[in-house]
């Protein structure tokens, strides 16, 4: 397939690409470098030893989006364009609404315009609130806008509940909705990694810049949660293992039986943040500085999953273990 990948500089888009390309499919990326380095493309074109086609464009942009969706021919829409910080999203939320909807609306029209049936969405575990039951499966309690506990996870219910209702208006759209559980880790090249702009927002880098020595020490927002140790607990999931879920989920595209699919992304176990700091330690052979300060707002207690949906769907699994998480990352931030 012929893949356009939205917001494929950042994070998880290039593991993706990565993936995609090891799969014999082909990629064109935009995205507007927010949050993301055109190095992490130069990267990706150095691990699959191919030219892949970018184009700086901002998925708000309409007139400029469509100049790609003219020149290119696609397949299939993989959006992982966004903004993706829960912490932000409290204090900026009218940004965040206005970024994500605006961005996800602009290139379904584009698609309907084109002639572009097949789209995967990064939807988040947040979607589930703060009154979900860890493990959670998929036909638990989501988009309840009630129960989520920030606007990121609103933007993301939102995008769901427009996904959903195109797919039940037109029989020829086919939407695959991947609710992730905290990826983290790095390509085993250490080529590319989560590489935020300024002081990460996530757990993993931020503790990679306190174990390199790049900040001081890691905040740990809070200790009073209803979890073993206090710290929130989380489902973590190798970056590598999350890519190799969306190349799996295209086989949906295939489907003559439904054209609306939902998949949680995850191992199924939960770690807590203290856990991770000790694994990473341990991993790595050395201390990482720790404050306890004030709760984050938006977070909860517990999110981990229950992936057996997509493991008998999909012949997915999440193979890396935690160690191979905290290696590959400190591996990553010591050879930037």
């Amino acid at each position: 397939m012929r893949i356009l990948v939205a917001g494929g500089a950042g994070y998880i888009g290039s593991h993706t690409i990565v993936e995609l390309y090891t799969k014999g499919h082909t990629v064109v990326c935009v995205d507007n470098l927010y949050n993301a380095k055109l190095s992490a493309i130069k990267n990706v074109e150095k691990i699959v030893k191919k030219q892949i086609p970018f184009y700086k464009v901002d998925c708000c942009d309409k007139k400029k989006l469509e100049t790609v969706f003219k020149k290119e021919k696609f397949d299939a829409v993989i959006m992982f364009q966004g903004y993706k910080a829960v912490g932000e999203s409290v204090k900026i939320p009218i940004k965040y609404y206005r970024n994500n909807l605006d961005s996800a609306l602009t290139i379904i029209e584009l698609m309907d315009k084109y002639n572009v049936h097949n789209i995967m969405f990064s939807s988040s575990a947040t979607v589930y609130g703060k009154n979900a039951k860890s493990p959670i499966k998929e036909t638990d309690d989501a988009l309840r806008l009630n129960d989520i506990t920030n606007p990121y996870g609103e933007t993301k219910a939102m995008i769901e509940k427009i996904l959903m209702d195109k797919a039940a208006a037109d029989s020829k759209f086919k939407a695959v909705i991947l609710r992730y559980f905290n990826p983290v880790g790095a390509h085993e090249s250490a080529l590319i990694g989560e590489d935020p702009n300024g002081i990460p927002n996530n757990l993993m880098p931020y503790i990679a810049k306190v174990a390199t020595g790049k900040l001081p020490y890691l905040n740990v927002y809070g200790n009073d949660y209803k979890t073993k140790d206090g710290t929130g607990v989380r489902d973590y999931i190798h970056v590598v293992d999350l890519a190799k879920g969306h190349v799996a989920a295209l086989k949906c595209y295939k489907s003559k039986k439904q054209n609306l699919f939902v998949y949680n992304l995850g191992t199924g176990n939960g770690t807590s943040v203290l856990d991770l700091v000790k694994a990473y330690e341990k991993a790595n052979k050395l201390k990482v500085k720790y404050k306890i300060v004030g709760r984050r707002a938006g977070d909860v207690d517990k999110l981990y999953c229950k992936p057996t949906k997509a493991n008998k769907e999909l012949g997915w699994m999440a193979k890396l273990d935690i160690e191979s998480m905290c290696e590959s990352s400190y591996n990553f931030e010591n050879k930037k």
